[in-house]
Formats: C-alpha cells, structure tokens, sequence
C-alpha cells in the first residue's frame, strides 16, 4: 500500500477531530463562562531516507498525522451587565462549586436561579455551593449576597461537558463575585469560522491526495502492467 495514502488518511482523521473541536466552540460562543479549546497535531515521526547506492542521507519523511492534544484556554474573560439579580461572574480566576450527581464539580457560568425550595441552582437543577460546602438559599426578596458563593481555585483543571469542570481544589479564591453580571464566552466566532474553512481546505486536501494515488495506482495495474514489449 502506497505510503502516501496512510498520510493522507491520519491528515484526514485529524481534521476531523478539530472540526468537531471547532464546531463546539462556535455551538457555545454565547454560553456564559465557556472555556475556548485549541488543538494541536503533530507527526507519528520522521522516517529517515538513504541513498541506496552511496548511502549518503537524503532526508526525512513524515510517516503519519496525529492529533497532540486539545488544550482548555481557562483564562478569565471580560463580564457584561445583565441586570439580571441570579446572574453571577467571578471577576479573576477561580470557579463556582456545583453539586452533581457525579460529586463537586466547578463552573464558570454564573446563570443561576431559585428552584421551589428557595435553593440557588444551574439550569440543570444542581446545586450551588457556598463557602461552607452547603447549598445557597435566596433571601425573601429573591436575591443572594454574592459573597455566600463558593469560588476556589483548581488544579489541573480539565472539562467535562454542559460546562462543568472537574479537577483539584486549591483553597478558596479571593476573586471579587458580581452580581448581575455574566462572564462572556471563551469562544470567538469569527475566529472559529476561519479556523472551520482552514480545516476544511486541508481536509479537501487529502481527499484529492488519496483520489491522485488511486488513479496512479490504477493506471499502474491497468496501462503499465498491459503494456507490451
């Protein structure tokens, strides 16, 4: 099997791990507190050419395409004013405790509310946790005193989808919490559509590598191999 056809391929496969990666971000580039990811391929390794006959070096050739990694930007991001009296953006670095099924998890999307027992909740039904590990109550005129909110700081941080967070707790943050106020998205759209059309391009590209190979290929079983003397 022609070389050039695994490359091709793996280049494929790759593009389509970054244009979900891709997708994701433009799905959530109005979700408060959405953390942008960044993908990183690189080869499987280098495979060394000689001269057959001299032995001298020639060079390399990448063997394959592989993607590194996909790597979270947690970094803060500007708040805007919402107005809204359940809305929370913690201004620095640190994370909302919520309380799930699965155990504590973190968030930075403060778009809370009060379910019927008065309990701050997400818009999944989890609970919000204070400071003291305990869920938050609104007070009778519906708010809740920003400071009652439980930010830490994490450790190793790693997401985990519907924008939680999981990873080890360091302490709690000493970042200041707004109210009425979100933390804009992580994601930029018209960024992530130039990264969506150059993704596509080099994906097009290995097809039309794989469609020259096989006709090559086609054309060597074919005419050359039909080819007289």
């Amino acid at each position: 099997m022609d070389r050039g056809l695994y490359i091709a391929a793996s280049g494929m496969l790759a593009e389509q791990i970054r244009q979900d990666q891709i997708a994701n971000d433009l799905a959530n580039a109005s979700t408060a507190g959405y953390k942008a990811d960044r993908t990183s391929q690189h080869t499987f390794g280098d495979l060394l050419l000689d001269n057959s006959s001299t032995g001298a070096q020639v060079g390399s050739q990448s063997t394959a395409v592989q993607v590194d990694r996909i790597q979270t930007d947690f970094s803060p991001k500007p708040s805007r004013d919402t107005g809204e009296p359940l809305d929370f953006a913690v201004v620095g670095e640190g994370f909302f405790s919520i309380r799930t099924a699965q155990g504590t998890r973190y968030t930075r999307n403060g778009e809370f509310r009060a379910d019927a027992n008065g309990q701050l909740v997400t818009a999944e039904g989890n609970a919000v946790l204070g400071r003291n590990g305990q869920p938050v109550l609104a007070g009778a005129d519906g708010r809740v005193d920003p400071r009652a909110l439980g930010v830490v700081n994490l450790t190793n941080p790693r997401k985990e989808g519907d924008n939680l967070i999981s990873g080890t707790p360091g302490g709690n943050s000493t970042s200041e919490v707004r109210a009425g106020a979100l933390e804009g998205s992580g994601a930029d759209a018209s960024r992530s559509m130039v990264d969506m059309i150059s993704s596509l391009r080099a994906f097009e590209a290995g097809q039309k590598v794989i469609q020259t190979i096989d006709e090559t290929l086609g054309k060597a079983a074919t005419q050359v191999g039909s080819t007289g003397p």
